[in-house]
């Protein structure tokens, strides 16, 4: 077995065909959620920001666990089940590129890599933030309804900067968005992003003003919902639920089989949870977030 930093897009493409390969209603990554979380704000396709560190594991050239330090005290990991070895070895790794004294680390619930993280001295924080994934099997899929005063389209290729906006306005709620018009070309630029997947809720003007992103895994036939959006002065309307159905229709065309969205399972951020279960979306597992304290 072998270690290598990253290095640049061949490693997260690297990072994201271990996802697929591993995905199920209860794993931890999706292709695209790799992709959207590496090019979500402007980054160089090369390098890291500071304090953020990644590396892969592989065997037999074969990729079979990554590490990925987003902040000195925050790690993501995904190891393959067959290989409960290779997480003890990302969490050693995690500690050597961490000076934090407190750290976290955020798996599944019943993750092979919860018995290292123990190991290592981590605790469980259950009643912590949560995310679940939430399944919906395409066959069951509702109607796209229509939302008078509006129209539902997906996003061309030449329409970064509109798509941007419409993001950043979404969760404004939240402060300043690192989306930006050069993110964002990141983004379509990223495998698996495909156009007819993303797509906006536009008025009469034609100004985009609510969004619902779809990345689909053509090896799994499962789509992710990632990152889904509308404008403060357009709710109330339902454009968020008609946009989401709107991309999900066109993933079933495509030959998507499954959609899978991860919004907050506790009650701490209820209204998006509420959102995906009345189109349809099922509760299956969810994650647990183990913090230990170096001090």
């Amino acid at each position: 077995m072998q270690r290598r930093d990253f290095s640049g897009p061949a490693d997260l493409r690297a990072m994201q065909h271990l996802a697929s390969r591993l995905w199920s209603p209860s794993s931890r990554f999706h292709p695209g959620q790799l992709a959207w979380s590496r090019y979500y704000r402007p980054v160089d396709p090369m390098g890291l920001d500071d304090g953020e560190a990644i590396a892969l594991w592989t065997d037999g050239g074969e990729v079979v666990g990554f590490g990925w330090a987003e902040g000195p005290d925050w790690l993501e990991l995904q190891v393959d089940p067959t290989r409960p070895d290779v997480a003890a070895e990302v969490i050693d790794w995690f500690e050597e590129v961490s000076d934090a004294e407190t750290q976290s680390a955020l798996v599944m619930e019943g993750d092979v890599a919860e018995q290292a993280l123990a190991a290592a001295g981590f605790e469980p924080q259950p009643d912590e933030p949560f995310f679940t994934h939430h399944l919906l099997d395409l066959v069951d899929l509702p109607p796209a309804p229509t939302v008078p005063g509006y129209r539902f389209r997906h996003v061309e290729p030449h329409e970064a900067r509109s798509r941007a906006a419409v993001h950043a306005a979404s969760w404004s709620d939240f402060g300043p968005s690192k989306v930006d018009e050069r993110a964002y070309e990141q983004v379509m630029a990223a495998w698996p992003y495909r156009h007819d997947l993303d797509w906006v809720a536009v008025d009469a003007d034609g100004t985009m003003v609510a969004s619902a992103l779809v990345w689909l895994d053509p090896a799994q036939g499962a789509g992710l919902v990632e990152p889904v959006g509308c404008a403060p002065e357009h709710r109330g309307r339902g454009l968020a639920r008609a946009v989401t159905l709107a991309a999900l229709h066109r993933l079933a065309e495509v030959g998507g089989v499954v959609a899978q969205v991860s919004p907050r399972g506790d009650d701490g951020y209820p209204g998006p949870k509420r959102l995906y279960r009345a189109m349809g979306f099922r509760p299956r597992a969810r994650t647990v977030t183990w913090t230990r304290s170096l001090d």
